[in-house]
């Protein structure tokens, strides 16, 4: 059995993103009082940016383990990433370890940070992986979905990779839900449904959010 990461390394990258990201740029952060305050959640993040995560990292209440594809975790940041609590996967095999620790991290109490398209895209939630439904079902955890909008609208002028310095990045919190139907069963077709379930549940949060932020 692997351990579970460090929920101290955690708390720790929470800290390291709150100094950057609100240092950086002007988060403004709509519903953090949904996040329940303690027991396992998933957060299901949109992903159009690299900055996504650790912006989420850094505004949301709660320490988040997030698992982030293992070509991220090259030299220096390996032991950095592994030092904040975040989890290594590797997406072209089933990754045993990482789905243990992942698990591990639910079963701790703790916040599992996944993003459901696998690849960064267009941000809108339009092809899930079956992943976040299998952790979500297994685990019975509530599902938070989380719209990051204005990182990736326009490019910063000093570093072409980052969205403009001091810019408005919007980070939306919405109402948690349950991704099973209940019964537990953790069939291909009850995962079809879960992952049915949650697309649709993450589409609407994203429409509430763009029209909340009006972005």
């Amino acid at each position: 059995m692997n351990e579970a990461p460090s929920a101290r390394g955690a708390e720790v990258g929470r800290r390291i993103g709150v100094g950057l990201m609100y240092g950086l740029w002007r988060p403004r952060v709509l519903g953090s009082w949904r996040v329940p305050p303690s027991g396992p959640v998933i957060f299901a993040i949109n992903h159009s940016h690299n900055i996504d995560g650790p912006m989420v990292m850094g505004v949301a209440p709660r320490p988040t383990h997030f698992l982030i594809k293992k070509e991220a975790f090259v030299g220096p940041l390996d032991p950095f990433l592994t030092g904040i609590g975040q989890l290594k996967v590797d997406r072209d095999t089933t990754d045993r370890t990482a789905i243990t620790r992942a698990l591990g991290v639910l079963e701790n109490g703790g916040v599992l940070g996944i993003f459901p398209e696998g690849t960064r895209g267009e941000g809108d939630f339009a092809s899930l992986r079956a992943g976040l439904a299998y952790f979500a079902v297994r685990s019975g955890a509530p599902v938070v979905p989380v719209a990051v909008l204005g990182s990736s609208e326009r490019r910063g002028r000093l570093i072409k990779a980052l969205p403009p310095l001091r810019s408005r990045v919007d980070v939306v919190f919405g109402d948690p839900f349950r991704a099973g139907d209940g019964s537990g069963r953790r069939t291909r077709t009850a995962l079809d449904e879960a992952t049915e379930r949650i697309q649709k549940q993450l589409t609407l949060h994203l429409e509430n959010a763009r029209r909340l932020t009006g972005r």
